[in-house]
């Protein structure tokens, strides 16, 4: 396919099945079909191949790579077997094209006889250089239909035959001729005008903007050939204590295999043993490294930065989360904008409206009665200038490089439509917990009694006891121990009980220790730190040593880390966001006075939220729901668009539009500046591309452009609307601001 004309031809053709719907991406080369059971794939590809094109289907991926298709790059890898030969034949064309460029654009360098010269190099280049335009304007004419090869093919044969023309029987040919040059198209005089420099400029033009259009379009599927390149090729089994290095297709789920410093983790997976700290900017974009050890997950494609790990592996092949961050970007990359119908709809009339023209404008001006040299010429720059490359390419390149650059910043995004209505929300409905906190039990705060042992020595001796707790509040104690006091190693703990509802016991150091549930017979100083803890619906205990209240610690579920910060860029941004969870009021309106939301919704089951967004829209509001529970599945459904927390539940995260790999609320700020960053871009392609057609058009009509500038206009054209679309692969949101809000801890376990 070569412009969107083509796409158009091949979706009408796809879609007189019976209950098929066709996707065609010019960029990418690839059809996203939807078809009924009873239409095979064989259907399919001889619907293709009656439109006048080739098809098959793309190469699956080696078992258990998750090795994503190039998206950019259908041929494969920048120096495939296609784009050599594409390069062997502009180099040949340029070589050829060159001298008679150059003999026919400075008449003081035309000597005796230089038009032959000029026709004998520019035979190859009409012939030759311009086949495969030749081949697909005649395969286009079989299946009464045309394209850009079509105009091209016709513009470069009528230039050819009309300079042989002019050398054989128009007088160009006598030994002393020359020829002026001038951008502008004249005629008259005794001797016909040679036009060589149009039939090699032509296609030397088109087949070096079709080269550089190439090379740029396959520096848009950047993101997923870096993800490609996080799959691991062997991976070290450990086994019945020995080791061995096996192919990555040959390791299944529950096997433990090794992960050494420097190397990538092989796939999705939990620590058996060892702890360490893994890189994952290049497979959820979190910059820091992210610590891990015993019963911690582990994602594939990460770098181990540290220690020496043993990891159980839980997912394999299509469906560890880099293969399937990799299906998404791909499918986000095969869908359309509604703009791009729009321009696909109108490139499939526009040709046969060109040819239309070129005839009408010819027939014009020799009705006129002028020179047949300048009508042919007008005809030609019709032709040649009409080309409707850049309509097809304005939003495919622009979709390739947004969606592979929300990838690297930790968004995926599922295709324009969500694209589109990212950049229109004005609400944002936000889950508390797991969303704007962490959704785990953490340790908010320790006071510790006046003149008593210390918070520290209090701390120490409340891990210890709680080592032997398999309550959440007692895992909260001993990781915050691990947190605030790493060098020094937890106490042993004897005589432990446990008693449900009360707290736990035991002997530390010679001490008798209780963690238990505060009261109001808890020490007069705690008493503020206690009240405190209530209005926030934290949970309180009390550490006591032989009997004596030495500290108090509230327990909560916290903020996550820029969760402030991320409600107030949505702000800024004209978003409104509004709170709904399942929790408690006394936590929910905690968590939203931390954070500046002032329309709170506390205690919603899921259908309510479902409930609170069908309302929002009925009052005329585009909304977006953040969620990462299987509660939140139903509201991501039903609002404008579903954003999901990357470290959700696989529910929400099919339920959801957009997913936020790095599991980081700040991240839907950046989701919506790409959203109208990327829509810009879009317009103003489409508007370039129809701008273009609309000022060159007339000109080539009034014979006031020159076939060769013409051919050189439309290349540009072309290149200039890729250009704009890659400025979006190096695209950065606006730098984050430094204020932060409130060091606020907040409990709640409802969701």
């Amino acid at each position: 396919m070569t412009c969107a004309a083509c796409v158009n031809r091949v979706e009408k053709r796809l879609a007189r099945i019976e209950g098929v719907s066709a996707t065609v991406n010019l960029a990418t080369g690839r059809a996203r079909v939807s078809h009924p059971a009873a239409v095979t794939v064989g259907d399919l590809l001889a619907a293709v191949e009656r439109a006048g094109y080739s098809a098959e289907l793309p190469a699956p991926p080696p078992p258990e790579r998750a090795q994503p298709p190039n998206a950019s790059d259908p041929a494969g890898s920048p120096e495939s077997g296609g784009d050599r030969e594409e390069r062997q034949r502009l180099l040949v064309t340029a070589l050829l094209s060159v001298p008679v460029l150059v003999l026919s654009m400075a008449p003081v360098l035309q000597f005796r006889n230089w038009q032959w010269l000029c026709f004998v190099l520019a035979a190859p280049v009409v012939v030759w250089s311009s086949w495969p335009f030749h081949v697909r304007a005649v395969r286009g004419l079989r299946h009464a239909a045309a394209t850009m090869d079509t105009l091209v093919s016709l513009g470069v044969a009528a230039s050819f035959c009309w300079s042989a023309y002019a050398l054989f029987l128009g007088g160009a040919g006598t030994p002393g001729m020359r020829m002026p040059f001038t951008l502008l198209p004249s005629a008259g005089g005794e001797v016909a005008h040679v036009y060589l420099e149009a039939a090699v400029g032509v296609p030397l033009f088109v087949l070096a903007g079709r080269f550089l259009e190439s090379r740029a379009r396959h520096g848009t599927g950047e993101a997923l050939r870096s993800l490609a390149g996080l799959a691991v090729k062997d991976v070290t089994v450990r086994e019945g204590g020995a080791e061995r290095l096996v192919p990555i297709e040959r390791l299944r789920v529950g096997q433990e295999f090794i992960v050494r410093p420097g190397e990538r983790v092989a796939t999705d997976g939990v620590v058996v043993s060892g702890s360490s700290a893994l890189d994952l900017s290049l497979v959820t974009g979190e910059s820091e490294p992210v610590e891990v050890g015993p019963d911690r997950p582990v994602v594939g494609g990460a770098v181990n930065a540290g220690g020496l790990l043993v990891v159980r592996a839980t997912e394999v092949g299509a469906d560890t989360r880099l293969a399937r961050i990799t299906r998404m970007v791909t499918e986000a990359q095969a869908g359309k904008a509604r703009a791009q119908r729009l321009a696909d709809t109108v490139a499939g009339a526009f040709v046969p409206v060109v040819l239309a023209l070129a005839v009408t404008v010819l027939g014009f001006w020799l009705g006129a009665g002028a020179d047949p040299q300048a009508a042919v010429t007008a005809c030609v720059a019709v032709l040649v200038v009409a080309c409707p490359c850049a309509l097809g390419l304005a939003t495919p390149t622009a979709l390739l490089a947004a969606t592979g650059r929300g990838a690297r910043l930790g968004v995926l995004v599922s295709g324009p439509r969500a694209l589109e209505t990212l950049r229109h929300v004005d609400t944002v409905v936000l889950d508390k917990t797991g969303t704007l906190t962490t959704g785990r039990m953490t340790v908010a705060r320790v006071t510790a009694v006046p003149g008593g042992i210390g918070r520290e020595r209090a701390l120490w001796l409340a891990g210890g006891v709680e080592r032997g707790s398999e309550h959440p509040l007692g895992r909260a104690v001993v990781a915050y121990c691990g947190q605030q006091l790493p060098r020094l190693p937890l106490p042993e703990v004897t005589g432990f009980r446990a008693t449900a509802g009360v707290g736990v016991t035991g002997v530390v150091e010679g001490h008798r220790v209780e963690v238990r549930a505060a009261g109001a017979d808890a020490h007069p100083s705690l008493a503020a730190a206690l009240a405190e803890a209530e209005a926030a619906a934290r949970t309180a205990v009390l550490v006591r040593v032989d009997g004596v209240d030495q500290a108090l610690v509230c327990v909560g579920d916290v903020l996550r880390p820029g969760s402030y910060r991320a409600v107030d860029r949505i702000r800024r941004l004209g978003v409104r966001p509004v709170l709904a969870t399942g929790d408690r009021a006394a936590a929910a309106a905690h968590v939203a006075a931390a954070l500046g939301i002032e329309e709170v919704r506390a205690g919603c089951s899921p259908e309510d939220k479902a409930e609170l967004v069908r309302e929002l829209r009925e009052q005329g509001r585009r909304v977006a729901v953040i969620g990462d529970g299987v509660n939140d599945a139903a509201a991501l459904a039903g609002a404008d668009l579903g954003i999901a927390m990357g470290s959700g539940t696989d529910v929400a995260i099919g339920a959801a539009d957009v997913t936020l790999v790095r599991g980081d609320i700040e991240a839907v700020a950046d989701a919506v500046l790409l959203a109208r960053r990327t829509l810009g871009t879009i317009r103003l392609g489409l508007v370039w591309a129809f701008g273009y057609n609309a000022v060159t058009l007339p000109l080539a009509a009034v014979g006031s452009l020159s076939p060769m500038a013409a051919a050189a206009a439309m290349s540009v054209s072309s290149l200039l609307v890729v250009g704009n679309s890659l400025r979006l692969r190096t695209w950065q949101p606006s730098p984050r601001a430094r204020r932060t809000g409130p060091g606020v801890r907040v409990e709640g376990a409802g969701r």
